[in-house]
């Protein structure tokens, strides 16, 4: 199944590669020419660059979202191996979301190589802390994928309703412009999204003076991580016959 979807993830499409690279430099460069117009070049978040900080937030981002988007799609393109009585509707999500993971984390590290080749400070101070911040956000987008992916395949508009909500989910999550800059009780409310403990810890990791969000808890992060995921299993159990003949 691993060889299948990786064939036809990178094979099918000739410019597959390009949009995986190009997407993010897009949104850096509009970005940065947005925060020059806006701040006149200057900075304003403590600890970090704006274009490292914004970099490590986006890759960090991409990666939860790639889980949740790609993982509808995973059960009704994978409906063929189903006859084989050992492939069960779960081991579609788990393979496309790893193979997704794994061509994200190569995608950041040609980020971090062009950074450093460029004089950026995208060099992690705490390279472990780093690394347990981008696992916890793939732990984080397999369980939404778990979720979602039954409840698209059972209920077909769950995919738009998603696909709609993630632009505003790319700005309240903190991912281009700090949310340090926000009130107080509007915070609160932003600081229920989990995506913003897990990018809020993966930049503490990689810039050892930067200033998180208040609130921010590596406990809520995994806690939002372990339930979707035992809820996703959860649904896979109980809807798996109907996942495979929907």
């Amino acid at each position: 199944m691993f060889v299948r979807e990786a064939v036809s993830r990178t094979m099918a499409d000739r410019m597959g590669w390009f949009w995986m690279i190009a997407e993010p430099l897009a949104m850096i460069t509009i970005m940065t020419f947005v925060r020059s117009f806006i701040r006149g070049g200057g900075s304003f978040i403590i600890g970090a660059d704006f274009i490292p900080w914004m970099i490590v937030g986006m890759m960090g981002f991409f990666l939860v979202r790639e889980g949740m988007m790609r993982s509808q799609g995973a059960i009704n393109a994978s409906k063929a191996l189903f006859a084989y009585r050992q492939v069960h509707p779960s081991d579609a999500v788990f393979v496309r979301v790893y193979l997704d993971g794994m061509l994200r984390t190569f995608v950041f590290l040609l980020f971090i190589l062009g950074g450093l080749l460029l004089g950026l400070d995208l060099f992690p101070d705490n390279a472990i802390k780093a690394l347990f911040g981008w696992l916890s956000l793939w732990a984080l987008g397999l369980g939404f994928g778990l979720v979602l992916s039954v409840s698209s395949t059972l209920i077909p508009e769950t995919a738009k309703i998603v696909g709609m909500l993630t632009m505003p989910l790319l700005i309240i999550s903190g991912v281009i412009l700090p949310l340090n800059m926000l009130p107080h009780y509007l915070l609160e409310y932003l600081m229920l999204n989990p995506i913003v403990h897990g990018l809020e810890f993966i930049r503490a990791g990689f810039f050892e003076h930067y200033r998180v969000v208040h609130g921010t808890s590596e406990t809520y992060l995994w806690l939002w991580a372990l339930s979707l995921n035992s809820l996703g299993l959860l649904l896979h159990v109980r809807y798996k016959e109907r996942l495979k003949a929907q």
